[in-house]
């Protein structure tokens, strides 16, 4: 495995600064103009890389898919459909922030969450892919985008430590050596007691890769706690305003508390490992934060896991008696069905009954 990994004019690795990513996320609220002034704010906050999220709705979750309770104490939506629809940005548009943050001189990254918003970001010329938790058990997605052969960043919440153990064999086998890890707790705000920051020690000396972890708490304690920890990428929230309507808002970063985390990390980065165990000393609840060695989803996990990972659906409508194969067949969310490691139990299979489009596809229904 690469020790160190180059993504645009950016070296990582453990004697390397803490690359940091601004998470822009979805806090643009599908507004173009938002996302334009989120890469004013990365920039002048002295990140590494602005992140965004690509998606085409009707590719990435069925129409009757739920909201977790999170996105519906935020939004008010139930409809996980009608919620990102309203948030989604379109190619086009995309072109034109990759475009604007080029000329900022900022390394541009997206998210993709579809197999074609794959293909379109590495012909846009992304450095490096951000693999989302919700796809880290998609083995269809994680090979697909592993063959493009670009630096793969992949965020570990909700995961156990075997499921991440797969991941890496999933993407190495598919030959892409170029991985980093980031431990992650999926909930939005994500609790000090759920974060267990330990594990991040765990996947290291598990995979010997490069290592970081990814924030959803409150504040910018915890991203301190991982850089003394040795985290050599941090990647965290952030908006424009705390109080603006969307999902993922208020457990995100105002832009003084970005820049704050930045010189932070940059500044506890450079301390010896005896001045960096005192450092530690002084963070109020670093014991908590620390928490426990296990690498494995917590209970607040669980629901956003349901809501995030994908199962294997009808991508379109399928005749009784039609033999199932890869091309009627999609990985959407919810979570609740088929993963798609069982698609081979699955295609060559025939549908015992007519199967409508989103339809989350069971074994008792083929034959």
């Amino acid at each position: 495995m690469a020790k160190e990994i180059q993504i645009g004019n950016k070296t990582i690795g453990e004697r390397r600064p803490c690359f940091i990513i601004a998470e822009a996320g979805v806090n643009h609220d599908g507004d173009i103009e938002k996302a334009k002034l989120l890469i004013d704010i990365a920039k002048d906050t002295g990140v590494d890389v602005v992140k965004f999220q690509t998606w085409i709705t009707e590719e990435i979750v069925t129409k009757d898919s739920k909201t977790c309770e999170y996105q519906k104490s935020n939004t008010g939506e139930t409809s996980q459909f009608d919620m990102i629809k309203k948030l989604e940005l379109g190619f086009e548009e995309f072109k034109e922030l990759k475009k604007y943050a080029d000329e900022k001189d900022i390394i541009f990254m997206s998210t993709p969450d579809d197999e074609k918003s794959v293909d379109f970001l590495f012909e846009l010329g992304v450095p490096a892919f951000k693999i989302g938790s919700g796809e880290l058990t998609n083995e269809r997605m994680l090979v697909k985008i592993a063959k493009k052969k670009l630096p793969i960043i992949l965020s570990t919440g909700m995961a156990t430590l075997e499921e991440v153990e797969e991941a890496v064999k999933t993407i190495t086998r598919a030959g892409n050596n170029q991985l980093i890890l980031l431990h992650c707790t999926s909930n939005y705000p994500a609790k000090l007691e759920t974060v267990n920051m330990n594990a991040m020690l765990t996947m290291k000396k598990k995979f010997g890769l490069i290592t970081g972890y990814s924030d959803h708490t409150e504040g910018i304690a915890v991203p301190i706690v991982a850089a003394l920890l040795g985290a050599e990428v941090i990647e965290k929230h952030y908006t424009y305003d705390k109080n603006a309507e969307g999902p993922d808002h208020k457990a995100s970063l105002n832009p003084d508390e970005l820049k704050k985390m930045v010189q932070e990390i940059r500044r506890v980065e450079k301390l010896d490992e005896e001045e960096k165990k005192k450092e530690l000393k002084k963070i109020k609840n670093a014991d908590v934060i620390l928490g426990s060695f296990n690498k494995g989803p917590v209970e607040s996990e669980l629901e956003v896991m349901d809501v995030v990972r994908k199962s294997i659906v009808a991508y379109t409508d399928i005749r009784k008696g039609q033999i199932i194969t890869k091309e009627v067949l999609s990985m959407k969310r919810p979570g609740t069905g088929l993963p798609s490691q069982d698609l081979p139990k699955v295609i060559g299979k025939k549908a015992k009954q007519d199967i409508a489009k989103d339809t989350l596809i069971k074994l008792e229904i083929l034959e």
